[in-house]
């Protein structure tokens, strides 16, 4: 056999792609269940998350990249779900200084693109001060939840909106509670003294490997993964979504934890009571502005 016939012959079942071998025992990834945009991503932990559960992530513009979501616009249709968390700082408890404004601004942004890109549902992550984000056209759902609960070593409330076209019912099925739990890990942390090695910061919001920031600096990097969702809340919410159901097939508990309830019951735990009697108690939230209608 001449070379020439040497080069030219493949054996079958096998091809080349860019000059890499490719056969069909090859194990190609499982297709993408759904288009997903990324709003407000950062390095988009939450992003990750939904990766991780079979979603195709688009990540949308973002200040620590040059990019402005005031000059995004979005097109109708093309995405089954939008996702993302504005800024929070305006409605967070540990706020030392009036509200700027800015985010309720963002929260409206959020708004404008979801009702832009007309997708199936979406999902915004805040802290639990944030006003209700109701949007025409779409059920509403508000969850806590604790990263503890989803198998991380950290204590550290998050709280969801969830939103669906058909008013289909997101559950969230939690793990047992975990009690060896480290301070949460905040976006301050790099700044302070005594802060948590990098790899172990990254390890408690989910990034097992760390995550490679060399375009950051060392505060900029805490900065980035601190103020992300942590990876495994990401995949639990979007396991959630993969197995929505209608509002006739279940019931929810009352106090907003996504837990399902069964009979009568209109709470799923004592202490889904407890919190819900901490929200009569409590004054000063907002549940009322320009992003609520």
């Amino acid at each position: 056999m001449d070379k020439s016939h040497q080069e030219s012959h493949i054996e079958p079942s096998r091809f080349y792609c860019f000059g890499v071998l490719v056969t069909d025992q090859v194990a190609l990834p499982a297709a993408p269940s759904q288009l997903v945009l990324s709003l407000f991503p950062g390095v988009d932990l939450l992003g990750r998350g939904f990766e991780a559960e079979g979603f195709s992530v688009v990540r949308g513009p973002d200040l620590i990249y040059g990019s402005d979501i005031r000059q995004f616009r979005a097109v109708a249709g093309r995405f089954d779900g939008v996702i993302g968390g504005p800024p929070c700082p305006d409605f967070s408890k540990a706020r030392r200084s009036e509200p700027s404004g800015y985010g309720l601004e963002m929260l409206a942004e959020f708004r404008r693109v979801v009702l832009e890109a007309r997708p199936t549902w979406w999902l915004m992550e805040n802290v639990a001060g944030v006003p209700d984000m109701v949007l025409p056209g779409y059920s509403h759902q508000r969850i806590d939840i604790n990263a503890s609960e989803c198998g991380l070593q950290q204590n550290r409330l998050r709280h969801f909106q969830f939103g669906h076209g058909d008013g289909l019912v997101l559950t969230v099925k939690r793990l047992p509670v975990r009690t060896d739990v480290e301070p949460c890990c905040t976006a301050s942390e790099g700044s302070q003294l005594g802060k948590r090695d990098w790899l172990r910061f990254c390890q408690l919001q989910g990034l097992r490997d760390g995550i490679d920031l060399p375009a950051f600096t060392l505060g900029a990097r805490y900065r980035a993964v601190g103020n992300g969702v942590p990876v495994d809340m990401a995949r639990m919410m979007a396991s959630g979504i993969l197995s929505l159901r209608g509002s006739d097939d279940v019931r929810v508990c009352q106090c907003g934890c996504g837990r399902e309830v069964e009979g009568r019951a209109r709470l799923a735990k004592p202490a889904c009571r407890k919190r819900q009697q901490r929200k009569r108690d409590s004054v000063g939230v907002i549940r009322s502005s320009s992003v609520t209608l």
